[in-house]
């Protein structure tokens, strides 16, 4: 019966554990795509500044 228990309580915590995991990957993900924005920013500020720069 201790072996039915902690099997139970180990797939709950699975469950539990998978939705945390899931999100902390969106999180990340949309992390890399702000990162991306920003690099992209920086970039075209950069190209707009040598451009002014040369006239």
């Amino acid at each position: 019966m201790g072996s039915t228990i902690g099997t139970a309580i180990r797939l709950a915590e699975s469950l539990l554990l998978a939705a945390g995991r899931r999100q902390a990957r969106l999180n990340a993900w949309s992390a890399v795509c702000e990162n991306r924005r920003h690099a992209a920013d920086r970039e075209a500020a950069r190209v707009s500044l040598r451009a002014t720069a040369g006239r």
